[in-house]
């Protein structure tokens, strides 16, 4: 099956940020680029944190998560699913290199979505801390959870099959390793709604929560999650306001009945 291992930030001091999740998070630094894009891994995902700069040229340029990108078998045969079901979509070479995929489409979003058929630079085994879920808000949630499914084979997870038979938008699916939320934008009635279009959060999975917690309130500001959310327990920002949940023992729906938890 595809999975997700890559994730894109538009970042305004990559050096500051790299360190907050190398000293909080444990993550380790892959590599740089010449125009000051630093790459770092929790072990399984590359992180790319871009130095935000006009010749970016990315659809949406402000400061924060960006996009994500997805290994597959063939890039060839993903691309053809994709124009399949959405002819008119746009097909991006990209650079192949530690900071890109070999092509990049989007999703009904518009979201990009960079495709690789190498594990973006990462060739170590998950550990904790480490990322088990991205969370979007989007315009239109089933069709995001329909391309994730008919492009990649992402499963819709039995928590996000309850949502949807209880009559709400919200959209859960998996790739085996990495629990997708998508939830809709215009949700402005919901508790604790984040009007933030695009990937809004993501998830990281330690093994000593208090421990983190104890660590982390000396340095960012840690906020408890509503009890009613089935996933994560606590929630912080890093410095450049990226939204983190943090969980132990809640942790992500990420297949089919198959969840990513410390007990």
């Amino acid at each position: 099956m595809a999975t997700i291992r890559y994730l894109a930030y538009i970042s305004e001091k990559p050096e500051d940020l790299a360190a907050f999740y190398t000293r909080y998070l444990g993550i380790e630094e892959l590599g740089r680029s010449a125009a000051g894009d630093i790459s770092i891994s929790d072990g399984f995902l590359n992180l790319t944190l871009f130095k935000k700069r006009p010749s970016l040229c990315e659809p949406r340029m402000e400061t924060g998560f960006n996009h994500i990108g997805i290994r597959v078998d063939s890039v060839e045969e993903t691309k053809n699913r994709y124009l399949k079901r959405y002819p008119r979509g746009p097909v991006i070479p990209e650079d192949n290199d530690l900071q890109h995929g070999a092509i990049r489409i989007h999703d009904p979003d518009g979201n990009p979505v960079s495709i690789s058929e190498r594990p973006f630079g990462v060739k170590g085994k998950r550990r904790l801390p480490g990322v088990r879920h991205i969370a979007y808000n989007a315009m239109d949630p089933e069709g995001m959870r329909e391309f994730y499914a008919d492009v990649f084979g992402f499963v819709e997870v039995p928590s996000g099959f309850a949502y949807r038979q209880a009559g709400k938008l919200n959209r859960f699916v998996g790739d085996g390793y990495t629990n997708l939320a998508i939830h809709p934008f215009y949700n402005a009635g919901s508790k604790g709604h984040e009007m933030k279009f695009g990937i809004n959060h993501i998830g990281f999975l330690v093994c000593d929560l208090k421990a983190a917690m104890d660590d982390l309130s000396g340095a960012v500001k840690v906020n408890k999650r509503p009890d009613d959310r089935p996933y994560a327990e606590y929630r912080i920002t890093d410095p450049e306001g990226n939204r983190l949940d943090l969980s132990q023992s809640k942790g992500w729906e990420v297949g089919i009945d198959q969840w990513e938890r410390v007990a």
